[in-house]
C-alpha cells in the first residue's frame, strides 16, 4: 500500500516537472521569436543563465496562475460574462508581467501587448501537456474527480444514497435530428446508450413528444420546470392590459412568467428540494442557480448567484485560456462557414454578419463549457435533481439550417459533453440517472421575406390600407394585397404610381367604426408564428370588429400563399380558423373538419383551441404555410431553421431516459405537451424518493406580495 502511495506521488511530481519543463522550453522559443520579449540582459548572458531565467519565470507564472487567478476572477464577477471571457487574455498577460518582475535573476522583459500572447501560448501549452500526460492515466483522472467530490462533500451536508436525477436539455434538437445523428455516428455516446450493452440490451429508451402551438424554449421550459404553459401564446406577444411586449428571453419577462406559473400551479417547481438549475430561462425552484435568466435582474446576494458558474469555471486559468482560444477558433469557424455559403450562393441563406459570430461563439463554447462544468460539480456534490440547458445547436441551426453540416458539428461536440457528464456521474457520491431531452425541434425553410419580398408586418399594413415600404409595394405579394384592399373597399384597381392611402374607417354601406382611425397594429413574430394586435382596443377583437375596421385585412392574410391559417375570435362561434378561399371553421368543429389544419398533423386542433383560451392571445394569430412533403415552413423572422408555431419537426422534440426509470407513457399513448413532461419528471423523482415539489413559505410570501 505504501509503495502504491509513493508511486502516485512520484507520478504526480513527474507530471508537474514535465509541465514545468515544457513551459520553460515554450518561454525560450517565444523569447527567440518575439522581438519585444527578452530573457537576458542588454549585454547578453550565457545559455545556462538564460535557461535558469526561463525556468524561474515559467515556475513563477505557474504558481501565480494557481494562486492569484481564482481571487482575480472572483473580483471580476460583476463584469458582464461576455466581457469577462474577452478579458482572459489580458489578465493572463498581467500575471506574466508580474512573474517576470519577481524573477530572482532580475532578467526578463516583455512589452505589455506581447505579454498577452506569451501568456496565452504558455497556458495553452501547459494545459495541453498536462492533459496529454493524464490521458492514459485513468487512476489520476479518477483520483482528481474523487478529491473534488470529497472537497465538495466536506463543504456541504452529506447526500442521500438514493439515486439522483440529472436532466440535460439539448435546445432545439428535434427527435428526427437526434435519430439521424445517432444513425450517422455523429453522437456515439447517445448511440451507445440506445444500442445493446454487454448484457445484451440498451440502457436508455427514446420517445418523441409533442409541443404546444408555441413550440419554443420559453413555453416548453416553463412547462417542464414549473408545470404550466398557460398564457404563453408565443415567444413574444403584446399584453393590452399592461401595455407591454413580453419576450421570453428578457429577464423582466422571465421573472413575471415564473411568478405566474408558480401562482397557477401552487408549487415552487421541479427542483424545489436540493435542486440545481444551470443555464436555464427559469429557476425551477432550485436553491442552486447559475446562469439563470429569471434571477439576472435581482441584486447580487445570497439568493442571486447567477454568475457563480462563471467563477467556478474561470477560476482555473487552464480552463479560461482553453475556452478563450476555443472562442476565437469558433469565431473564425463561423466567418469561414458563412463566407463559403455566400461564395457557393447557398439557398436558403440569411445574413450572418455583425456580432453574430461572437454570439455564436459564446453560445457554442463559453456557455457550453461553463454549464457542463457546473453540472459536473453538482454531480460530485451529490445534488438530488439537476436541470441544465445547452443552447449551442439551436443557435447554429437558426442561421445554418437544422440539418446543415455546421449544425452536425455542434451535435458532435454536445455528445462529447454528455460523455463528460456521464464520466463525472461514475465518480459521484450517489448513483445518477441521466435524462436527455429537448424543448422543441426546428423546421427548415426560407424566410417569408426571402420568398415574397415583404415581411408579415408589410402584409398586415397593406391589408389595413396603410402605407408600406416601396420595396414591398413593388413585389407581387404587395400588389396582390393592394388589389385585395381595393376590391374589399369596392374601389377600382389603383393606377401605376398611385400610393395606397389608409383605408377609411367606414365599412362600405355600414355604420361608422367605433375605433380610432390612426392606431396602427403591432405585429410580432415568433419563428413561423405571427401575432397581430391593435393596442388601442382594450379587449381581444372579434372577427366582426376587425372586418368593420379593416375590411380587407383578414381576407388578405388568409388568401396569401405564405399563410397557413388564422385564428380569431368570433361573436357567433367564440373562435374560428380562417383559411384561403373563404374557409371559416369554428373551433368546436375542427375535429370533424380540420380544413387548413389538416396538413399540420395530429394535435393541431387541440393546440389551437388551448391557445385560444389564453387571456393574452393576440387579436389575430397567424401560422405560416407548411409543406408536409419536405417539412418546410416560412419563418417570419430571419431564420432558415425556425420554431415557434405549428408545422414540421419543430413540434416534435425527444425524451431520452434510462430503462431503470418507468416508461414515460403507457404503450400506445402519446406524450403531449411540456406540462405532461413535467409530470413524468416528477414521477421519476418520486420513484427515487426525491423531492415532492412542495411550495416553500418564501414562495407563498412572494405570491402574496
Amino acid at each position: 500500500m505504501r509503495g502504491v502511495r509513493w508511486r502516485r506521488i512520484a507520478s504526480q511530481v513527474g507530471r508537474s516537472v514535465t509541465v514545468w519543463a515544457v513551459s520553460t522550453l515554450t518561454m525560450l522559443v517565444l523569447a527567440g521569436l518575439l522581438p519585444d520579449f527578452r530573457l537576458q540582459s542588454a549585454d547578453g548572458d550565457s545559455a545556462t543563465r538564460i535557461a535558469v531565467t526561463a525556468a524561474l519565470g515559467a515556475g513563477a507564472f505557474g504558481v501565480l496562475s494557481a494562486v492569484v487567478w481564482p481571487l482575480l476572477v472572483r473580483l471580476l464577477l460583476l463584469v458582464p460574462a461576455f466581457v469577462l471571457g474577452l478579458l482572459v487574455f489580458f489578465l493572463n498577460g498581467s500575471l506574466l508581467l508580474l512573474a517576470l518582475r519577481i524573477n530572482p535573476t532580475g532578467r526578463g522583459e516583455v512589452a505589455p501587448e506581447t505579454a498577452v500572447i506569451v501568456a496565452a501560448v504558455m497556458s495553452a501549452v501547459a494545459s495541453a501537456t498536462g492533459a496529454a500526460l493524464a490521458v492514459r492515466d485513468d487512476d489520476a483522472y479518477r483520483r482528481r474527480l474523487l478529491r473534488l467530490a470529497d472537497r465538495r462533500r466536506r463543504a456541504g451536508p452529506p447526500c442521500a444514497a438514493t439515486p439522483g436525477l440529472v436532466c440535460i436539455q439539448l435546445d432545439g434538437v428535434g427527435h428526427d435530428v437526434l435519430t439521424h445523428a445517432v444513425r450517422e455516428g455523429l453522437m456515439p455516446t447517445v448511440g451507445r446508450w440506445l444500442s445493446a450493452d454487454d448484457g445484451g440490451r440498451p440502457t436508455h429508451r427514446l420517445a418523441p413528444w409533442r409541443t404546444d402551438w408555441s413550440s419554443q424554449t420559453g413555453a416548453s421550459q416553463l412547462g417542464i420546470l414549473h408545470g404550466s404553459t398557460f398564457d404563453v401564446p408565443a415567444f413574444r406577444w403584446y399584453e393590452k392590459d399592461r401595455g407591454e411586449v413580453m419576450v421570453c428571453n428578457r429577464p423582466t419577462s422571465a421573472v413575471e412568467l415564473q411568478r405566474r406559473a408558480m401562482a397557477h400551479t401552487g408549487d415552487g417547481g421541479l427542483l424545489t428540494v436540493d435542486g440545481a438549475s444551470r443555464g436555464n430561462l427559469f429557476g425551477g425552484g432550485a436553491g442552486e442557480q447559475a446562469l439563470v435568466l429569471s434571477i439576472a435582474t435581482r441584486r447580487r446576494g445570497r439568493d442571486n448567484r447567477s454568475r457563480a458558474g462563471y467563477f467556478a469555471y474561470f477560476s482555473d486559468p487552464a480552463n479560461a485560456v482553453r475556452t478563450a482560444l476555443s472562442f476565437v477558433a469558433e469565431v473564425a469557424r463561423e466567418i469561414g462557414q458563412s463566407t463559403r455559403a455566400r461564395i457557393r450562393k447557398q439557398r436558403p441563406r440569411v445574413s450572418r454578419g455583425g456580432l453574430y459570430p461572437f454570439v455564436r461563439a459564446f453560445a457554442t463554447v463559453v456557455e457550453r463549457d461553463v454549464v457542463v462544468a457546473a453540472v459536473m460539480g453538482d454531480l460530485l456534490a451529490g445534488r438530488t435533481a439537476v436541470y441544465a440547458d445547452l443552447v449551442a445547436y439551436d443557435e447554429v441551426a437558426h442561421h445554418s439550417g437544422p440539418c446543415s453540416r455546421d449544425a452536425e458539428k455542434v451535435l458532435q461536440r454536445l455528445d462529447r459533453s454528455l460523455a463528460l457528464i456521464e464520466k463525472a456521474a461514475e465518480h459521484a457520491p450517489r448513483p445518477y440517472r441521466i435524462v436527455v431531452l429537448s424543448d422543441h425541434g426546428q423546421s427548415p425553410g426560407e424566410t417569408f421575406r426571402a420568398r415574397y419580398g415583404l415581411t408579415l408586418a408589410d402584409l398586415v399594413r397593406a391589408g389595413c390600407g396603410l402605407p408600406v415600404p416601396r420595396r414591398a409595394e413593388r413585389t407581387r405579394s404587395g400588389a396582390e394585397a393592394r388589389t385585395a384592399v381595393r376590391a374589399a373597399l369596392r374601389r377600382p384597381v389603383e393606377e401605376k404610381g398611385e400610393r395606397l392611402r389608409p383605408s377609411p374607417t367606414l365599412r362600405p354601406g355600414g355604420p361608422p367604426s367605433r375605433f380610432a382611425p390612426d392606431s396602427e397594429p403591432i405585429v410580432l413574430a415568433s419563428g413561423n408564428l405571427g401575432l397581430v394586435s391593435f393596442p388601442d382596443v382594450p379587449h381581444r377583437m372579434t372577427k366582426e370588429e376587425i372586418e368593420a375596421r379593416h375590411p380587407a385585412l383578414l381576407t388578405t392574410l388568409a388568401n396569401h400563399p405564405g399563410i397557413g391559417f388564422l385564428l380569431v375570435r368570433s361573436e357567433e362561434h367564440d373562435g374560428v380558423v380562417l383559411g384561403p378561399h373563404g374557409t371559416e371553421i369554428p373551433l368546436a368543429e375542427l375535429d370533424h373538419e380540420p380544413g387548413p389544419l389538416a396538413r399540420f398533423g395530429t394535435g393541431a386542433a387541440d393546440a389551437v383551441r388551448r391557445t385560444h383560451s389564453f387571456p393574452h392571445t393576440a387579436d389575430i394569430m397567424v401560422n405560416s404555410f407548411h409543406d408536409p412533403a419536405d417539412g418546410e415552413v416560412l419563418a417570419f423572422e430571419e431564420q432558415i431553421g425556425s420554431h415557434g408555431g405549428l408545422g414540421g419537426a419543430q413540434s416534435h422534440p425527444f425524451l431520452l431516459s434510462p430503462l431503470t426509470l418507468s416508461a414515460p407513457v403507457e404503450e400506445g399513448a402519446e406524450l403531449s405537451g411540456a406540462e405532461h413532461v413535467h409530470r413524468v419528471l416528477r414521477r421519476w423523482l418520486r420513484e427515487a424518493n426525491g423531492p415532492q415539489v412542495p411550495i416553500s413559505a418564501e414562495a407563498k410570501e412572494e405570491q402574496a406580495a
